[in-house]
């Protein structure tokens, strides 16, 4: 590519005079692969990365779905005020806190993850997620400690956030760098399988205990217990990572960089240099970043935060009813995930997401009309509409985006674009679409808002470049075998001339 450049940018007669020195420069822009050049990939080793990546990811999305689903009884315990729009807007507002702080999170741990390895940053932000929740289940509630109360639940909800700005954007170029090139849609699906399964674990976990304490022992102490559970089990996701060993696209870098630092005495980058960097060399790949993730998280909290609060809150079903009907929507989405990590890594990034985005813009409107009718299979039907739309984005993102940014920057710049989408769109789809309806009195506000998002996410894929099955940019090809890495050698050799 580099190659090609320079010779578009020289003089054509020049390059027609003198074809062999430029042949010469195009090969020493791009010199040929070598077999050592060529990661092989070890399946197990691969597998421990994915299992350990995707625990994390669910601890974090059990932690931000027991919230949601607790949502009203959050009001209760730590905002009573008589005024149920007023307690669920103010818990709604206490679970956008985090989000606020994530881009914080992001441009802290990002950097550092470029800079120290994944592994080592990947742990920390897991400690501190489970940390933040395990303290939650321990507040007292307004009527024993009065403001104390809602002060600490921000402050618990802030290190939470902060611990999260780390997560998905290490979590996922864990995964990329680790999975060969023509498998990466289908190990990075299982990242969001990691997303539904805390999501479901979280929903299945609050349906069980409202139906067998019912809501007032919920409200007493009962909403505690999920915060609790989520301490153990962000131990158990630090014991998986700090098992791990550093992705080999991290550890070919820092070999590299090594060599580098042998020959030049260079100034050690600070975490603002690297920031500095990032925004003013990449921001192209940062702004499509930030369109993609925006549009993807709208829809996803909006199916799977805030559907639940809608059927309750807005139609009058039991918040029970309305978990049990997402609890199914979400458990059939994790069948076909993987299925459509294969598709992407088979038809490309692009077609799977564009799929998602028009499915959303079409779809949301008609599914919401469904929805409002009533009835079990109504409901259900059109959550399935807007599921099936979703799995095309949750099972193809997080093999897209890392492929957005080169090895040297791809945590950072991961972290910092994927956390400014999250903060500004993602988590205050609740409270902004619970907002909207509370000024127009209009129930099909969470359909225009989801059709608007989708607008923005068909102009953004179409202007991504696909990346589907090729190399991530700045690392080595990556295969599954010996034999594929001796071909890509022979395939640069051209067949000789008679």
């Amino acid at each position: 590519m580099a190659g090609q450049e320079h010779d578009e940018a020289a003089d054509p007669a020049a390059v027609k005079r003198h074809p062999t020195l430029f042949r010469t420069i195009r090969q020493r822009k791009n010199p040929k692969l070598r077999r050592t050049d060529i990661t092989v990939t070890d399946e197990r080793a691969v597998k421990r990365a994915v299992k350990a990546a995707s625990l994390g990811n669910a601890m974090e999305w059990f932690d931000f779905g027991i919230y949601s689903y607790l949502a009203v009884t959050i009001g209760h315990v730590f905002f009573p005020s008589g005024n149920p729009t007023i307690e669920l807007l103010s818990s709604f507002a206490t679970f956008a806190v985090a989000f606020l702080v994530r881009p914080l999170g992001g441009m802290f741990f990002g950097p550092m993850g470029d800079r120290l390895g994944r592994k080592k940053v990947l742990a920390l932000t897991m400690m501190l997620m489970a940390l933040g929740t395990f303290a939650i289940g321990l507040i007292p509630s307004y009527a024993t400690i009065g403001f104390w109360a809602p002060a600490l639940l921000i402050l618990f909800r802030l290190v939470q956030g902060f611990s999260t700005g780390g997560e998905y954007g290490g979590a996922s170029t864990f995964i990329a760098e680790y999975a060969p090139d023509k498998r990466r849609g289908y190990f990075g699906s299982f990242l969001e399988f990691g997303t539904l399964a805390g999501y479901v674990g979280a929903a299945g976990l609050v349906t069980a205990l409202t139906a067998a304490l019912g809501p007032d022992t919920m409200e007493a102490w009962g909403w505690r217990v999920p915060f609790l559970i989520g301490g153990p089990l962000g131990l158990v996701g630090l014991y998986l990572r700090l098992r791990l060993d550093e992705t080999p696209a991290f550890l070919k870098l820092e070999s590299e960089s090594a060599h580098a630092s042998e020959a030049a005495d260079t100034v050690e980058a600070t975490t603002k240099d690297d920031l500095i960097d990032i925004f003013r060399r990449y921001w192209p790949a940062l702004i499509l970043c930030i369109a993609l993730v925006g549009a993807y998280n709208i829809t996803d909290y909006m199916l799977l935060s805030y559907m639940p609060t809608y059927l309750s809150d807005q139609l009058g079903y039991s918040e029970t009813h309305g978990l049990l009907i997402l609890l199914g929507v979400m458990v059939a989405l994790m069948l076909i995930i993987s299925q459509v990590g294969k598709l992407n890594d088979r038809y490309g990034r692009k077609p799977l997401l564009m799929t998602g985005m028009l499915g959303f813009f079409f779809l949301s409107l008609p599914a919401f009309l469904l929805i409002k009718q009533g009835g079990v299979l109504a409901i259900t039907a059109g959550m399935l509409m807007l599921g099936l739309s979703l799995v095309c984005l949750l099972g193809t993102m997080s093999a897209a985006l890392p492929a957005l940014f080169p090895t040297h920057v791809r945590y950072g710049s991961l972290a910092v674009g994927y956390n400014l989408a999250a903060s500004l769109f993602g988590g205050t789809t609740p409270l902004v679409i619970t907002a909207l309806i509370s000024l127009t009195g209009d129930d099909l506000m969470p359909a225009y808002y989801a059709m608007a998002a989708a607008l923005v996410g068909v102009i953004a894929v179409a202007c991504m470049k696909e990346t589907a099955r090729k190399p991530l940019t700045g690392s080595p090809p990556s295969v599954e075998t010996e034999e594929e890495a001796v071909e890509l050698v022979q395939s640069q050799t051209p067949e000789p001339k008679f």
